[in-house]
């Protein structure tokens, strides 16, 4: 088997590679968990229609009701939650890139049920956009 060949066999098997939601979604959690037994730090004066975009519930909680949300199979409750969660400006980095993983990995698994007709999803896809179009 020439180089090439073989560069190519592991690039097509690291493709195939997907990352589990649930998987990401607990990690997520945990790392909301950690933040909320240490201290919070200032958030910033944000403006009326960035204070209605925040979640109500502090991020842990938020976080876990989005993961049995998606758990239960209610996909466009959990899209929502993860994106209120998104733009809370008070999430460390390292919870930023933990939500970040766990929404990608939803989004893919969401959009891969959308493409095989599930109506939940489709409508999940649906409220990600507008969403996604009322941030700009």
């Amino acid at each position: 088997m020439s180089w090439a060949s073989l560069v190519l066999v592991f690039a097509l098997i690291g493709c195939d590679r997907k990352t589990d939601a649930n998987t990401e979604l607990e990690k997520a959690a945990r790392e909301m968990q950690k933040a909320d037994t240490a201290p919070t730090p200032a958030a910033p004066a944000a403006p009326v229609a960035e204070a209605q975009s925040r979640p109500a519930a502090p991020p842990a909680q938020e976080m876990n009701q989005a993961v049995a949300a998606y758990k239960a199979g209610q996909v466009e409750d959990a899209v929502t939650r993860l994106q209120r969660l998104r733009a809370t400006p008070t999430l460390t980095p390292e919870q930023r890139i933990a939500l970040n993983d766990a929404m990608a990995a939803v989004m893919s698994q969401i959009s891969a049920q959308a493409a095989k007709g599930d109506s939940k999803a489709i409508e999940a896809l649906k409220q990600y956009d507008k969403m996604q179009n009322e941030r700009r």
